[in-house]
Protein backbone atom coordinates (compact mmCIF):
# COMPACT_ATOMS: atom_id res chain seq x y z
CA UNK A 1 0.00 0.00 0.00
CA UNK A 2 2.45 2.27 0.59
CA UNK A 3 4.33 1.84 -2.49
CA UNK A 4 1.41 2.35 -4.37
CA UNK A 5 0.76 5.18 -2.21
CA UNK A 6 4.16 6.74 -3.41
CA UNK A 7 3.60 6.20 -7.40
CA UNK A 8 0.64 8.10 -6.81
CA UNK A 9 1.60 10.91 -5.74
CA UNK A 10 3.88 13.03 -8.08
CA UNK A 11 0.69 12.15 -10.98
CA UNK A 12 -2.06 13.41 -8.50
CA UNK A 13 -0.02 16.86 -8.50
CA UNK A 14 0.35 17.42 -11.76
CA UNK A 15 -1.99 20.34 -13.12
CA UNK A 16 -4.76 19.70 -16.08
CA UNK A 17 -4.01 22.43 -18.55
CA UNK A 18 -6.00 21.40 -21.43
CA UNK A 19 -8.06 23.64 -22.87
CA UNK A 20 -8.87 27.21 -24.65
CA UNK A 21 -7.14 30.30 -22.99
CA UNK A 22 -7.86 34.20 -23.32
CA UNK A 23 -4.56 36.37 -23.18
CA UNK A 24 -4.92 38.71 -20.14
CA UNK A 25 -3.78 42.06 -21.23
CA UNK A 26 -3.80 44.50 -17.86
CA UNK A 27 0.11 43.73 -17.72
CA UNK A 28 2.18 45.52 -20.22
CA UNK A 29 -1.06 46.29 -22.10
CA UNK A 30 1.00 49.36 -24.30
CA UNK A 31 3.90 47.07 -25.34
CA UNK A 32 1.36 44.24 -26.32
CA UNK A 33 -1.44 45.64 -27.94
CA UNK A 34 -0.42 48.39 -29.76
CA UNK A 35 3.20 47.98 -29.46
CA UNK A 36 6.42 49.41 -27.80
CA UNK A 37 7.59 52.97 -29.04
CA UNK A 38 10.85 53.33 -31.01
CA UNK A 39 13.52 54.10 -28.89
CA UNK A 40 12.26 52.67 -25.73
CA UNK A 41 14.66 49.80 -24.17
CA UNK A 42 13.69 50.78 -20.39
CA UNK A 43 15.17 48.30 -18.10
CA UNK A 44 15.78 45.89 -20.35
CA UNK A 45 19.15 44.01 -19.90
CA UNK A 46 20.24 44.43 -23.69
CA UNK A 47 23.93 44.64 -24.84
CA UNK A 48 25.55 46.57 -27.54
CA UNK A 49 24.97 44.57 -30.09
CA UNK A 50 21.26 44.35 -29.48
CA UNK A 51 21.36 48.17 -29.14
CA UNK A 52 22.68 48.73 -32.27
CA UNK A 53 20.13 46.42 -34.20
CA UNK A 54 17.34 48.15 -32.56
CA UNK A 55 18.62 51.33 -33.49
CA UNK A 56 18.74 50.53 -37.42
CA UNK A 57 15.34 49.09 -37.39
CA UNK A 58 12.32 49.67 -39.72
CA UNK A 59 9.12 48.58 -39.13
CA UNK A 60 8.06 49.17 -42.59
CA UNK A 61 10.52 45.99 -42.93
CA UNK A 62 6.91 44.41 -42.11
CA UNK A 63 5.63 44.56 -45.52
CA UNK A 64 7.88 42.99 -47.17
CA UNK A 65 6.11 39.71 -48.31
CA UNK A 66 8.67 37.21 -47.06
CA UNK A 67 8.31 38.76 -43.19
CA UNK A 68 4.31 39.18 -43.59
CA UNK A 69 3.53 36.02 -42.70
CA UNK A 70 6.60 35.52 -39.71
CA UNK A 71 4.65 34.00 -36.81
CA UNK A 72 6.12 34.64 -33.45
CA UNK A 73 8.84 32.35 -31.68
CA UNK A 74 7.96 30.89 -29.00
CA UNK A 75 10.25 33.17 -26.82
CA UNK A 76 7.67 36.14 -27.55
CA UNK A 77 4.39 34.47 -28.74
CA UNK A 78 2.63 33.98 -25.00
CA UNK A 79 2.38 37.81 -24.95
CA UNK A 80 0.90 38.00 -28.02
CA UNK A 81 -3.16 38.92 -28.96
CA UNK A 82 -4.56 35.08 -30.25
CA UNK A 83 -5.97 32.61 -27.87
CA UNK A 84 -4.06 29.79 -26.85
CA UNK A 85 -5.08 26.33 -27.29
CA UNK A 86 -3.52 23.42 -24.92
CA UNK A 87 -3.76 19.93 -25.21
CA UNK A 88 -2.19 16.23 -24.76
CA UNK A 89 -0.98 12.80 -26.71
CA UNK A 90 -0.65 9.99 -24.96
CA UNK A 91 0.19 6.55 -25.57
CA UNK A 92 -2.76 4.58 -26.18
CA UNK A 93 -1.91 1.68 -23.95
CA UNK A 94 -0.44 2.82 -20.95
CA UNK A 95 -1.98 6.50 -20.85
CA UNK A 96 1.34 8.06 -20.23
CA UNK A 97 1.75 11.41 -21.13
CA UNK A 98 3.93 12.10 -24.37
CA UNK A 99 3.24 15.52 -25.17
CA UNK A 100 1.42 18.72 -24.49
CA UNK A 101 0.67 21.05 -27.46
CA UNK A 102 0.00 24.48 -27.58
CA UNK A 103 -1.53 26.27 -30.40
CA UNK A 104 -1.84 30.34 -30.35
CA UNK A 105 -4.31 31.19 -32.65
CA UNK A 106 -2.23 34.39 -34.50
CA UNK A 107 0.16 33.03 -37.42
CA UNK A 108 -1.17 29.44 -36.17
CA UNK A 109 1.73 28.88 -33.47
CA UNK A 110 2.01 25.80 -33.24
CA UNK A 111 4.39 24.24 -30.21
CA UNK A 112 5.25 20.78 -28.99
CA UNK A 113 6.30 20.07 -25.16
CA UNK A 114 8.01 16.72 -25.28
CA UNK A 115 6.99 15.22 -22.11
CA UNK A 116 8.73 11.22 -22.64
CA UNK A 117 12.37 12.45 -21.55
CA UNK A 118 13.35 12.21 -25.08
CA UNK A 119 16.93 14.05 -25.35
CA UNK A 120 17.35 17.53 -27.23
CA UNK A 121 19.07 17.79 -30.48
CA UNK A 122 22.42 18.26 -31.33
CA UNK A 123 22.85 21.61 -31.68
CA UNK A 124 23.62 21.46 -35.62
CA UNK A 125 19.97 20.41 -35.70
CA UNK A 126 17.16 22.34 -37.53
CA UNK A 127 16.00 25.97 -35.71
CA UNK A 128 12.45 26.52 -35.63
CA UNK A 129 9.90 29.19 -34.88
CA UNK A 130 9.25 27.51 -31.79
CA UNK A 131 12.18 25.58 -31.25
CA UNK A 132 12.69 21.95 -29.44
CA UNK A 133 10.95 21.99 -26.10
CA UNK A 134 10.47 19.17 -23.23
CA UNK A 135 8.83 19.43 -20.17
CA UNK A 136 8.91 18.00 -16.47
CA UNK A 137 6.42 18.58 -13.92
CA UNK A 138 7.74 20.60 -10.82
CA UNK A 139 4.80 19.51 -8.34
CA UNK A 140 1.56 21.23 -10.07
CA UNK A 141 3.67 23.57 -12.39
CA UNK A 142 5.04 22.52 -15.84
CA UNK A 143 8.36 23.60 -16.61
CA UNK A 144 9.30 23.58 -20.03
CA UNK A 145 12.76 24.12 -21.50
CA UNK A 146 13.10 25.40 -25.35
CA UNK A 147 16.39 25.23 -27.30
CA UNK A 148 16.65 25.17 -31.17
CA UNK A 149 15.40 28.39 -31.94
CA UNK A 150 15.18 30.62 -35.09
CA UNK A 151 16.78 33.83 -34.51
CA UNK A 152 13.40 36.34 -32.84
CA UNK A 153 13.04 39.45 -31.19
CA UNK A 154 12.52 40.60 -27.16
CA UNK A 155 10.35 43.54 -28.19
CA UNK A 156 8.53 44.45 -31.37
CA UNK A 157 10.69 47.74 -31.80
CA UNK A 158 14.13 45.97 -33.37
CA UNK A 159 15.14 44.81 -30.57
CA UNK A 160 16.58 41.06 -31.40
CA UNK A 161 17.17 37.56 -29.94
CA UNK A 162 19.58 35.45 -31.69
CA UNK A 163 19.01 31.94 -32.67
CA UNK A 164 21.59 30.92 -29.69
CA UNK A 165 18.82 31.97 -27.39
CA UNK A 166 17.20 29.27 -25.12
CA UNK A 167 13.99 29.98 -22.71
CA UNK A 168 12.97 28.07 -19.36
CA UNK A 169 9.17 28.71 -19.16
CA UNK A 170 6.70 27.43 -16.18
CA UNK A 171 2.94 27.24 -16.29
CA UNK A 172 1.08 27.59 -12.58
CA UNK A 173 -2.67 27.49 -12.86
CA UNK A 174 -4.59 28.92 -10.22
CA UNK A 175 -8.61 28.01 -11.17
CA UNK A 176 -9.62 29.46 -14.26
CA UNK A 177 -6.27 31.23 -14.07
CA UNK A 178 -3.10 30.49 -15.61
CA UNK A 179 -0.27 32.66 -15.19
CA UNK A 180 2.79 32.07 -17.61
CA UNK A 181 6.49 32.86 -16.51
CA UNK A 182 9.30 32.74 -19.46
CA UNK A 183 13.16 33.31 -18.45
CA UNK A 184 15.11 33.82 -21.67
CA UNK A 185 18.65 34.00 -21.90
CA UNK A 186 20.61 35.06 -24.64
CA UNK A 187 24.76 35.15 -24.47
CA UNK A 188 24.78 37.69 -28.05
CA UNK A 189 21.54 40.30 -27.12
CA UNK A 190 21.23 40.04 -23.08
CA UNK A 191 23.57 40.62 -20.22
CA UNK A 192 21.75 38.45 -18.01
CA UNK A 193 18.16 36.70 -18.07
CA UNK A 194 15.37 38.43 -19.32
CA UNK A 195 12.32 37.71 -16.97
CA UNK A 196 8.71 38.68 -18.31
CA UNK A 197 5.14 36.80 -17.15
CA UNK A 198 1.63 36.35 -18.55
CA UNK A 199 -1.89 35.70 -17.53
CA UNK A 200 -4.51 33.51 -19.78
CA UNK A 201 -7.98 33.13 -18.38
CA UNK A 202 -9.98 29.96 -18.89
CA UNK A 203 -12.84 29.77 -21.54
CA UNK A 204 -15.36 26.92 -21.03
CA UNK A 205 -16.47 27.22 -24.18
CA UNK A 206 -13.88 28.57 -26.18
CA UNK A 207 -12.88 27.98 -29.86
CA UNK A 208 -10.15 28.46 -32.52
CA UNK A 209 -10.53 29.42 -36.29
CA UNK A 210 -7.79 28.87 -39.19
CA UNK A 211 -5.44 31.80 -39.40
CA UNK A 212 -4.37 31.82 -43.20
CA UNK A 213 -1.73 34.25 -44.21
CA UNK A 214 -1.04 35.37 -47.92
CA UNK A 215 1.72 37.62 -48.58
CA UNK A 216 1.34 40.63 -51.03
CA UNK A 217 2.85 43.07 -52.36
CA UNK A 218 1.94 45.75 -50.09
CA UNK A 219 5.01 48.41 -51.07
CA UNK A 220 6.96 48.85 -54.69
CA UNK A 221 10.31 48.54 -54.18
CA UNK A 222 13.45 47.73 -56.00
CA UNK A 223 14.53 44.30 -56.16
CA UNK A 224 16.73 43.63 -52.91
CA UNK A 225 16.26 46.34 -50.76
CA UNK A 226 15.38 46.11 -47.04
CA UNK A 227 13.65 48.91 -45.04
CA UNK A 228 16.20 49.81 -42.68
CA UNK A 229 18.43 52.88 -40.57
CA UNK A 230 22.37 53.26 -41.02
CA UNK A 231 23.99 53.76 -37.46
CA UNK A 232 22.72 57.54 -36.55
CA UNK A 233 20.09 58.54 -39.22
CA UNK A 234 17.38 57.03 -37.52
CA UNK A 235 15.08 59.78 -36.95
CA UNK A 236 12.47 58.36 -33.99
CA UNK A 237 14.74 57.09 -31.62
CA UNK A 238 14.25 59.91 -29.47
CA UNK A 239 11.01 60.68 -29.12
CA UNK A 240 10.01 58.23 -27.00
CA UNK A 241 12.17 60.04 -24.22
CA UNK A 242 10.73 63.66 -25.18
CA UNK A 243 6.93 62.26 -25.32
CA UNK A 244 7.19 61.14 -21.37
CA UNK A 245 9.75 63.62 -20.58
CA UNK A 246 12.46 60.80 -19.42
CA UNK A 247 16.30 61.19 -19.93
CA UNK A 248 17.86 59.40 -23.13
CA UNK A 249 20.49 57.40 -21.66
CA UNK A 250 17.25 55.89 -19.15
CA UNK A 251 15.63 54.82 -22.18
CA UNK A 252 18.56 53.21 -24.06
CA UNK A 253 18.73 49.85 -21.67
CA UNK A 254 21.10 48.07 -20.33
CA UNK A 255 20.91 45.69 -16.89
CA UNK A 256 22.22 49.06 -15.13
CA UNK A 257 19.28 51.06 -15.64
CA UNK A 258 17.12 49.24 -13.37
CA UNK A 259 18.71 49.00 -10.79
CA UNK A 260 18.12 52.04 -7.57
CA UNK A 261 21.73 53.56 -7.76
CA UNK A 262 20.90 54.18 -11.52
CA UNK A 263 19.26 57.29 -10.23
CA UNK A 264 21.82 58.42 -8.44
CA UNK A 265 24.12 58.81 -11.85
CA UNK A 266 21.46 60.93 -13.95
CA UNK A 267 21.45 63.24 -10.94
Amino acid sequence: MLVMLGTALPVAAQTNLIGYWNPIFHEDVDERIPGPSIGDYLGLPITDAARLRAEAWDASILSIPEHQCKPHPSTYGFRGVGVLRIWEDRDEDTQQLVTIHTHIAWQEQHRRIYMDGRPHPPEYAQHTWQGFSTGTWEGDVLVVKTTHLKAGWMRRNGLPLSDRATMTDRFHRYGDVMTHVMIVEDPVYLTEPLVKTNGFLLQPAGTMTPYPCDPVIEVVRDPGFVPHYLPGQNPFLGEFAETYGLPRAATRGGAHTALPEFAETLR
